[in-house]
């Protein structure tokens, strides 16, 4: 029932920008926070930003992301919003929404564990 589906990804060329998207049902994103991940071949699956359900913290990845990276939701639409700007190549990679279950006050990209529902992500690939 709980189902997460991400769009919005594309080939983009160095120094654009892309805004992802997560839908979400079966659950309320009023109370639980949405995370975005990303995976590129060979590397691990990183945290990238993440809003808490009742939308009072963002966390982002670090220098890497912050400045850059912005995340919001839009409750009405069950939607997650992920607007990445000034993208470099090591952008490149899967990018993924998941579901923090009773994440009403907090989140974290760094606690992958808490992170219980997944999407099948969205490819996102900067290059020339």
């Amino acid at each position: 029932q709980v189902q997460l589906v991400e769009s919005g990804g594309d080939l983009v060329q160095p120094g654009g920008s892309l805004r992802l998207s997560c839908t979400a049902s079966g659950f309320s994103l009023d109370s639980d926070a949405i995370g975005w991940f990303r995976q590129a071949p060979g590397r691990d699956r990183e945290g990238v930003s993440c809003i808490s359900g009742n939308g009072d913290l963002t966390a982002y990845e670090g220098s890497l992301v912050k400045g850059r990276f912005t995340i919001a939701k839009l409750s009405a639409k069950n939607t997650v919003y992920l607007q990445m700007n000034n993208l470099e190549p090591e952008d490149t990679g899967v990018y993924i929404c998941a579901r923090a279950p009773a994440a009403y006050s907090d989140c974290s990209v760094l606690r992958q564990s808490q992170y219980t529902d997944w999407g099948q992500g969205t490819q996102v690939v900067v290059s020339s």
